[in-house]
């Protein structure tokens, strides 16, 4: 997924502020799922929540006003209830990664209690991870 980085993205430094990496992986994950024919508002009304339980991120260089960047998103990992996806932002004019991290996401329903991943979208994870192999 590309992003843009507008005056908006950065702080009194011109950088762009932390919390907004966090922002765009968000973004890139909802797009992953939505590439592969999963929309997460749909998968939320059969009862499947996905929120963030663990977030690492080294943050390796700063991204500017006008920057272009891609977030790219690989899962790594598809357990029971769980999913573990690397995520990198990448500048686009020097190919610099940015920020490297590690999300995984618990997958619940609606009442907070754990549930499996359900089956189509484990089938596609494991695809995705045996590929990146």
């Amino acid at each position: 997924m590309d992003v843009r980085i507008y005056y908006e993205d950065t702080d009194a430094g011109g950088v762009v502020y932390h919390a907004n990496y966090i922002k765009y992986m968000e973004r890139a994950r909802t797009e992953f799922f939505r590439r592969h024919g999963f929309l997460v508002a749909e998968l939320a009304e059969k009862g499947f929540v996905f929120p963030v339980v663990r977030l690492e991120i080294d943050f390796k260089s700063p991204a500017l006003h006008d920057d272009l960047l891609s977030v790219t998103t690989s899962p790594t990992r598809v357990g029971g209830s769980s999913v573990t996806f690397n995520q990198k932002i990448i500048r686009q004019s020097d190919n610099r990664i940015l920020a490297d991290g590690l999300v995984t996401l618990a997958c619940i329903s609606p009442a907070l209690k754990a549930r499996r991943v359900p089956l189509e979208i484990r089938q596609l994870l494991e695809a995705e991870i045996e590929n990146i192999a």
